[in-house]
């Protein structure tokens, strides 16, 4: 018998979102099946109140149906009509393909080390764990570069938020009160309203919130579709393919648009059904192929109806005179200020996993306070710099979502694999370095053009 290390989730939330663990030491020999039998994970979960395949399809949904859609035809801007279409379907592709190689390498983790289940950083560490003897050494880095990438994501996404509720606010009060405030006064009057509701530290009173900002960008898209078809589009002077230096910011957007993959292994793991997930007509192929569908026509015709003039969020566009587009855009910009309590509450977690036994119980509720607010500051602080919310898009998924959603999956995947399992020819381990390439150069490159343009605008 051999003692490993078993992550359980505590308080696991009703929505689906990543929840916080706990780790504990417990004895493998509780999981064992008897010898003669393989060991199967998935009936060995003990998972209270277990997912539907449809509901965990709706949350897998959820997670990419975002405002990273109000940004697809700022993607088609960069990339062009046809390109664009091309673009996105093989951004999604690509990005289905590496959910599949996550979810797996978890699932053979587990059955390999006869645990129920892994969270993400946890299938980084076990992968690296029991890989080749020069990948073993970098578990706990493995382990704590995906908490810290997450954490560094999520409040960047802050920042993101920040410049997009502020420059909605800028275009719709200046226009109205015919004033000429600059984008940076919105900011810090936002930055308040947003450090009181990330106060908020318990899950079930950030529900409501939640709900309120789902059913407000459910109404946003509707009615910002509405606009895009209202119109003819007139295609003749709009761009068909990219220039060269605009495809890392086009692909950069749409990594970051498409992807939710913080909340991916939270939601297998919480499956009545799990084995449907990575089904060739299951959970992860469906949301994906429904996904991108709606991404194509966004970004489509939204470019296609305001051309050079797009947009960071496509509700910019939408004409300041009239009163459905003005409310549209203020519902957006409340839907996403409803949701910075529920985005921050995962980093807060894994963050307070990691200091909070350092703080004294009488100070927990104080440092609480301060380093929520700290962070809100500093967000605040990057978004000040760059006010532009094309250039923080760009930036945000250049760095985060190719890291996290491409290249990590395709790293674990290569180790467990090391040095024999990839098939004929090494056709696995071929594949795994042209994604390893696409996902650098999106890295790479990407976020070297959005540095230049943030340095320009600055």
């Amino acid at each position: 018998m051999t003692d490993s290390v078993a992550f359980i989730p505590m308080n696991p939330p009703a929505d689906g979102k990543l929840p916080s663990f706990q780790i504990v030491e417990t004895n493998t020999a509780s999981y064992e099946q008897p010898d003669n039998e393989e060991y199967n994970p998935f009936e060995n979960r003990r998972v209270r109140k277990a997912t539907s395949s449809a509901g965990t399809l709706i949350h897998l949904i959820k997670s990419s149906l975002g405002t990273g859609i109000l940004a697809m035809p700022l993607a088609f801007k960069n990339g062009g009509l046809v390109f664009g279409i091309l673009g996105t379907a093989l951004v999604a592709a690509i990005y289905a393909h590496c959910v599949h190689l996550l979810v797996s390498t978890s699932q053979k983790s587990c059955k390999r080390n006869k645990i129920p289940s892994l969270g993400f950083s946890e299938t980084a560490q076990t992968v690296c764990a029991n890989g080749p003897p020069s990948a073993r050494k970098f578990a706990a880095f493995a382990k704590a570069y995906i908490d810290y990438m997450l954490l560094i994501m999520s409040f960047f996404s802050v920042s993101v938020y920040l410049v997009f509720i502020s420059t909605t606010l800028r275009d719709v009060i200046n226009y109205e009160l015919q004033i000429e405030w600059e984008t940076r006064t919105y900011i810090l009057m936002t930055t308040i309203i947003v450090a009181l509701i990330t106060q908020v530290r318990e899950l079930k009173y950030l529900v409501p919130f939640s709900l309120l900002a789902n059913s407000s960008i459910l109404v946003v898209f509707i009615i910002t579709l509405y606009y895009i078809f209202k119109d003819p589009v007139n295609l003749e002077d709009r761009n068909l393919w990219p220039e060269w230096t605009n495809l890392p910011s086009f692909f950069g957007i749409a990594v970051y648009a498409i992807e939710g993959i913080g909340i991916v292994l939270p939601v297998e793991n919480k499956m009545k059904h799990p084995q449907h997930f990575l089904h060739p007509v299951g959970v992860v192929n469906l949301g994906i192929c429904f996904i991108s569908i709606l991404y194509v026509i966004t970004g489509f015709f939204g470019y296609a109806l305001y051309g050079p003039k797009t947009k960071g969020s496509v509700t910019l566009n939408l004409p300041n005179e009239e009163i459905l587009a003005k409310s549209t855009q203020l519902l957006a910009a409340l839907a996403i200020l409803l949701t910075t309590g529920l985005y921050y509450y995962v980093p807060m977690e894994i963050l307070w996993l990691k200091i909070g036994h350092k703080v004294p119980a009488s100070r927990e509720s104080l440092a609480q306070i301060l380093i929520r607010l700290g962070i809100v500051v500093v967000m605040m602080g990057f978004a000040l710099t760059v006010p532009e919310l094309e250039l923080f898009i760009g930036f945000v998924g250049s760095i985060g979502s190719a890291t996290l959603a491409l290249l990590t999956p395709i790293t674990l995947d290569t180790i467990y694999r090391w040095p024999t399992d990839f098939g004929w020819m090494q056709w696995r381990l071929v594949k795994n370095v042209i994604l390893g390439l696409f996902g650098g150069f999106i890295l790479v490159v990407g976020t070297y053009f959005s540095v230049q343009d943030i340095i320009e605008n600055i």
